[in-house]
């Protein structure tokens, strides 16, 4: 470690941290500030220039910058210089959404010396740039009024320290396919105890059931096989099947889980663990009846018809009739209109392959068959693309249809066969009338019901109704509950090798904090002032995280705040009839800084 990393106070526990009632310091304040230009994200709407003018004459501004990417390594070490140079105590920086980039920066400021929570992000990238592309004078007007607001709240700032919690070295994953199965074998080998629960009576899945797989054709059965061998040796995993978690208390890294056992009627299992992984996987889209002609003898979706070919050990029949024909109509439960109740409106992304692959394995059970695949779009992407073109060479006929003239099946009386009807953009739009013995229908993947998991944990849910991260890129497998993660199917839709690379990276984080012993949190918590609160017990109402319990002592009941389970919504400030709560890094003196900066600039 170097000064500078030496010269920042170490973390202290929860009970040590910074209190911030009473007055808030009012010292002179030397403050960096540092406009982006995005790529052209932000400048090609928002004057950055300006805004510097707006803004290089605010109190206690020392420094003011544009930089081209204020993210890169090489302007991060201009800020680090800065800071050191010209013992810069506050630091704003205007750019995209604070969920891309506070990290980046509040280790940035940590590099040079300065305490990482008097540091500011304010979002001109999202909130002016890309919400205003009609009105470049507006946007920036806009941008200098919150980069105005960003200092004001900096002025206010005062050094605090993270929370620091100790952490259980066991973890609880939830869902025993071939996801949760690899977490779970992966924790135990660096030594992390694992409960792993399963809610069906046997463990592996989907994938338990799958014939042999790409790319090297071992079957789905043998993989799982594979890994509960390795399982049933482990001594650190502890399974339970025919099992669901019921409910989930405590705080981070210290959490008492409550399972129901379904061998068990009226008993539960109690176990403390530091973190939770959810691999609950997903169903397939179901068809109503009539869509695309599902429902008429010989209609199947994806997984029947991966039931009939592994089953198969001849040449392929349906109903003890060989099949001669067969049509793939995909997209069937994916890229849905936007008017049709309950669309689903997001790509499947597995379906097209495992599609192709079926195919493939129909042509080596023996008899020729007649393949022809309706799709919108194809999207075999990486090394699957591979399998797409096996399929053409061949002799497998690709159709595209468009998004308004979707393929018709129907019953052909005459013949007692299917009988599909597509317009062929590949020719020019021509009519094609298909005779086939079965049509397979390429369902993709939908959210698996999962209400009770979801109460139990607070988890959140995106639009598409699949377990929400907190960002795609930069903590793809994070929830905004600590220490609680999600990995697999559950998330979006995957194949089992995206799904178990998910499932590692779960572990990953899994381990960087149970390993450790300790973790440490975000100091930017809700406070009570014990000589205000009256507890009336309207803040405990209100927060959604059971992070604000009634304390009772001699001089009167009043209320008290779990600091590692408290999120810093700062939900319960206004509720507080007494005004005794505030929020640490948010005060509500910095809040009004912000707004009384606002109107100074109107």
């Amino acid at each position: 470690m170097n000064e500078q990393e030496e010269a920042v106070p170490a973390p202290v526990p929860v009970s040590g941290a910074v209190p911030v009632s009473g007055p808030e310091p009012a010292p002179e304040r030397r403050i960096g500030v540092y406009v982006c230009h995005c790529g052209g994200n932000i400048s090609d709407y928002v004057d950055v220039a300006q805004v510097i003018d707006g803004v290089q004459g605010e109190p206690g501004v020392v420094v003011a910058r544009t930089a081209m990417f204020t993210c890169s390594d090489a302007t991060q070490q201009e800020i680090v210089q800065d800071i050191q140079d010209k013992h810069l105590d506050g630091l704003v920086v205007a750019s995209c959404s604070p969920k891309l980039h506070t990290i980046t920066f509040r280790d940035a400021a940590r590099r040079a010396g300065l305490n990482p929570y008097q540091y500011t992000q304010v979002n001109i990238r999202e909130q002016c740039s890309w919400a205003h592309t009609d009105d470049p004078a507006g946007a920036t007007d806009k941008a200098t009024h919150l980069v105005r607001a960003g200092i004001a709240r900096t002025a206010l700032t005062r050094p605090l320290q993270p929370l620091v919690v100790k952490t259980l070295p066991k973890a609880l994953v939830v869902g025993g396919g071939i996801t949760g199965l690899r977490a779970a074998l992966a924790l135990a080998d660096i030594g992390i105890a694992v409960f792993l629960v399963e809610k069906q009576p046997e463990l592996g899945g989907w994938v338990r059931n799958f014939g042999p797989m790409y790319p090297k054709d071992k079957t789905g059965r043998e993989l799982i096989d594979q890994l509960l061998a390795e399982i049933r040796e482990h001594e650190n995993i502890t399974v339970f099947t025919s099992a669901e978690l019921i409910s989930k208390s405590g705080s981070f890294g210290n959490y008492q889980v409550t399972l129901r056992v379904d061998e068990q009627p009226g008993q539960t299992i109690q176990a403390e663990v530091g973190s939770v992984i959810v691999a609950t996987g997903f169903e397939a889209y179901q068809p109503q009846p009539g869509e695309f002609g599902y429902g008429l003898d010989g209609v199947l979706t994806l997984p029947e018809f991966k039931q009939l070919i592994d089953a198969a050990t001849g040449p392929l029949t349906y109903h003890d009739r060989p099949v001669r024909g067969i049509a793939y109509v995909y997209c069937v439960g994916s890229r849905q209109s936007p008017d049709q109740p309950g669309a689903n409106q997001y790509c499947s992304q597995y379906c097209c392959t495992a599609a192709v692959h079926a195919s493939l394995q129909t042509q080596k059970l023996g008899a020729k068959v007649h393949q022809y695949h309706l799709y919108r779009d194809m999207r075999t992407y990486g090394q699957h693309e591979l399998l797409y073109s096996r399929s053409r060479e061949r002799g497998a006929n690709y159709l595209r249809f468009a998004d308004d003239t979707p393929p018709v099946v129907e019953k052909d009386d005459a013949t007692g066969r299917l009988r599909v009807t597509v317009r062929d953009l590949l020719a020019a739009g021509e009519e094609v009338g298909i005779p086939v013995d079965l049509v397979v229908l390429v369902t993709g993947m939908v959210p698996r019901a999962n209400d009770e998991l979801i109460r139990a944990l607070r988890l959140p849910v995106g639009q598409d109704g699949f377990f929400h991260e907190i960002h795609p890129k930069l903590r793809p497998v994070e929830t905004v509950v600590d220490g609680v993660y999600i990995a697999g199917t559950c998330q979006s839709p995957k194949t089992s090798a995206e799904s178990v690379a998910s499932g590692l990276a779960a572990v990953t984080q899994t381990a960087s904090i149970l390993k450790k012993g300790s973790a440490q949190l975000d100091p930017l918590v809700a406070t009570v002032d014990p000589n205000q609160c009256l507890w009336c017990g309207k803040c405990q109402d209100t927060c959604p995280y059971g992070a604000i319990s009634q304390l009772t002592d001699p001089g009167g009941d009043r209320a008290v705040i779990d600091e590692a389970r408290c999120k810093g919504c700062g939900g319960c400030v206004p509720m507080c009839p007494q005004q005794a709560i505030d929020l640490r890094g948010y005060t509500s003196a910095q809040v009004m800084s912000m707004i009384d900066s606002l109107v100074e600039a109107i």
